[in-house]
Formats: C-alpha cells, structure tokens, sequence
C-alpha cells in the first residue's frame, strides 16, 4: 500500500522513536469494539431506554449516566451492564498483537476491558497494570510495559468512573493519574487509537498542559477516518461533514496532536504493520555454528564475525543471537567492543543473546525447546545474516539442521535473508537456493540479488563482505 506523505513522515518518525523507546499508545473505545466489545453508545443503550430515552439521539452520553444513578440512586445498574458487556473474554485484534510485540513500553486507556494487558501476556511480557490510585506508587519487578487504565477495570467494575459526577471530581479523585499521563504526555510520543476525543478527562488534561507548557509538547498523533457519504447523504451534507472534520483536524493542533486521515479504519493495521516491519529491520539476526571454518582459518573467521557485529552496533542497529557454536563469542566480543568503545552512542540493549537450553524443561523435550526459542528470537529481528553453518556429528563434518529450520523460519516471518556464500556450508546451501528462487525470496527487494552474488565470488576478502552487507542493511532501512 502506498501511504500518504503525512503518514510517510509518521512512520519514519514513530519507528524512531521506538529506538529510542520514547513511544506511548493511548487505546480508546475503537481499539476494543474491533475486537467485538461495544462502545459508549451500545453500553448505554439499554439505560437509556429505562430512562424513556433513545441512546442515538443523545450527544452527552456522560450525563446520561448520571441521569440513571441518579434516577436509581445508585450506579448498579451501569455497574452490572458493564460486568456483562466486558467479562467475558474477546479474540485479540491483530492491532493489539502488532502493538505488543513492538518495545512500546507505556500504555493508557480509557477501556474497562483487558484486551491490551492480554496482548502483552500473549507476547511474553510482563504487565503491571494500574486501575487505582493506590497502584501507582507500586511498580511490579522486571515489568516489560505500564498499562494505566484510568476509568477502571471490569474487574472492579463498582470503582469504574462512569457518571458526570465522578468525572466532574476525577481531578480530585485521581489527581494522581493526571500527572502521570501529563508527565508522559511531555516526554513521549503518543499514538491515539480507537479514541474519538470528547473524553472529559482527557480534555481536562490537555487543555491545562497547553496553558502552561504552550507549543513546547512533544508531536503526538492519531488515526482518523476521513469523512465519507453515507448512504442517505447528498454533497451538501458531505460538504458539511468535511467542513466539521476539519475544524476538529486544526484543534487537535493546538494540542499537538496531529490526525493522521485514513480511507478506512482497517488502514490503521497496514500503518501500524509498516510501522512492526520497519522497527523489526534494525534487528539483525545472525544465524550460524562452525565447528570447522573451511577455506578460512579459525582466527580469519573469527574475527570477520567480530568485525561484521561491530560494524552492525557502530551503525546503531540492534543484533539477535542463539550463541551458535563457533559463532556466538565472536560476535558478543565484537558487539561489545563497539558498544564500550562509544558508550555515550551504543548500549548494551544492542545486543540480545538467546542461548540454547540444554537440559529439558517442565516437560518440554530439547527438540521443542529449541523451536520455541528459535521461534521468539527470530521474531524479534527483520532481517538475518547466514554464516558458516556446520556441526560435528559422530565424528562426521554435516551442514547444521538447525540454521537450516532458522532459515525457513525467518523466512516464514517476513525476514530479509543475506546467506554468505563465501562462508561455505548451510549458508552456500542457503545461498543456492535463494538465488536459484529470487522471485520467491526477493519479490519486495530484487536488488539483493546482485549483493549476494558479488558477495560469493571466490577470493573475496572478509573487509569487502562486511562492506556489502552493511550496504544491503542501510539500503533496507533507508
């Protein structure tokens, strides 16, 4: 899909900011009623008919609320609606896992439902949500992301902020909140989703951090669907609806949020996809076991990987590896050495190793361990190198099975395959059949074709590999 210029300049600018891990997603209602929970409208639909009302014609749909509890003289009845509405479990939208498996470490929402904390599980990281004020104080050990549910959770579904009333003293109630999201919004760059802007809280939040801070907001953004005719609209009443999105369009501005105007809600997944491929191709995987180096010596092989890893870190990207045998030490040495050498430029969050495990675990034989980690940590890169490959087995020299499965599943995960020929071993069988098959392997980047050739010619020194590789990787991020 061709994107528009402004949502171009969003992505390139978002997957930075991921490397920089200055990202936060703010979810509203859109983001759960796509995954079958209802919005606003359809929860309150039923109370609005206790009430002799019609929920379409109703814009205020807070006081709403307020006007069932106060007519009950309690809010049980929006409390019960929301346990069954809520409670029982929905299937995860593909936005909800692309977004989990990405470093964005800060969530807010205004939902009841658990739908992000559940994602985030799913992708294996550890949550710690906040739905009281109490819980703020507290931070859970080793937590991966924060997801602030500031109206409650369906869990505790009698403290859910509901009524105009508790919205009125929300600032009182959970000042604590607000100053957490104020200070978020500050430093971080948001990604509204799903949310439609006429939340009180939010507002109140937004107006006041525009009084003090005017124009010194970060740039924040959300997905907005441009205004279409409906069936029952004729031009003048599309004209209308144009006019209106507009003048909602520059008032965001004044709070630095910028709307990103798609054709379709559906566009949000291709954007946020996008988003997923580019951040995952500053992850290198790199792929390889040598108990033997062939036509090089052990020193010429071991420090062209140390080499090649250094380079990757000095270029800021990130690199994945299963400490394959004969490889994996050359290239934790080189990464590090980059890495402490400009201290200040790289971090050791450059380099993620994923050693094997050897002995069976709760249950697990080491066949299906090894998938399973294979599995995560290719899933974390967007591109993968293919070195050496080769594995001593009952005093046989064999190519090596499993870069072999690490090819197939990175290419299974959308990676970007660069085998070294020259290496010799799985990575020349890798090699062969690339080339041999470019237009399944290469449909997207057809040039890498010419790299991985140039890259196997007999002779070629370790200096000028390491130089087309790099090449290939900057190309891919450019």
């Amino acid at each position: 899909m061709a994107f528009s210029a402004d949502i171009e300049h969003f992505i390139k600018d978002f997957v930075n900011d991921l490397v920089e891990n200055n990202v936060a997603i703010f979810a509203g209602a859109g983001m759960s009623k796509s995954a079958g929970y209802v919005d606003w409208p359809s929860l309150l639909s039923d109370i609005a008919d206790e009430l002799g009302l019609k929920v379409d014609r109703e814009h205020d749909l807070i006081s709403l609320a307020q006007y069932h509890a106060n007519d009950r003289g309690n809010t049980a009845g929006i409390v019960k609606k929301i346990l069954q509405e809520f409670s029982e479990a929905a299937e995860l939208t593909d936005n909800h896992k692309i977004l989990a498996s990405m470093p964005i470490s800060t969530y807010w929402t205004t939902n009841y439902d658990s739908l992000i904390e559940d994602a985030l599980k799913a992708a294996f990281k550890v949550v710690d949500v906040k739905h009281e004020v109490n819980q703020l104080a507290n931070t859970r050990p080793k937590r991966d992301a924060v997801v602030y549910k500031m109206h409650g959770d369906v869990q505790h579904a009698s403290d859910a902020v509901l009524t105009k009333h508790q919205y009125e003293n929300y600032f009182r109630s959970h000042e604590a909140f607000i100053t957490a999201l104020s200070g978020d919004l500050v430093s971080k760059t948001f990604l509204f989703i799903g949310f439609s802007f006429t939340d009180p809280n939010l507002d109140y939040v937004l107006s006041r951090l525009n009084a003090r801070t005017g124009n010194n907001l970060r740039q924040h953004y959300c997905f907005m669907k441009k205004e279409s005719k409906s069936k029952d609209d004729d031009n003048e009443i599309l004209k209308y609806k144009q006019r209106k999105q507009q003048l909602r369009v520059d008032d965001l501005k004044r709070y630095r949020i910028k709307a990103l105007l798609l054709d379709e809600y559906s566009d949000i997944q291709l954007v946020l996809k996008e988003i997923e491929i580019r951040f995952k191709k500053r992850t290198i995987f790199i792929s390889g076991s040598a108990e033997i180096y062939g036509e090089w010596d052990r020193s010429q092989a071991q420090t062209f990987i140390h080499n090649l890893s250094k380079s990757i870190i000095k270029s800021n990207f990130r690199i994945v590896n299963g400490f394959g045998w004969g490889v994996g030490s050359a290239v934790i040495n080189g990464a590090l050495e980059a890495i402490y050498e400009s201290p200040e430029k790289f971090s050791e969050e450059q380099l993620v190793i994923r050693p094997f495990p050897q002995f069976e675990t709760n249950g697990k034989k080491l066949p299906e361990l090894w998938e399973e980690y294979r599995q995560r940590m290719i899933s974390l890169a967007g591109i993968s190198i293919f070195i050496f490959g080769n594995k001593n087995h009952e005093g046989k020299i064999i190519n090596a099975n499993g870069v072999r499965r690490e090819f197939e599943i990175a290419f299974e995960n959308g990676l970007v395959l660069i085998p070294v020929a020259t290496t010799g071993y799985m990575s020349k069988e890798i090699y062969e059949e690339v080339i041999n098959n470019a237009e399944k392997y290469y449909s997207k980047a057809p040039w890498i074709i010419q790299s991985l050739k140039a890259m196997s010619e007999p002779g070629i020194e370790s200096e000028k590999i390491i130089s087309i590789v790099m090449s290939v990787i900057k190309k891919l991020n450019s």
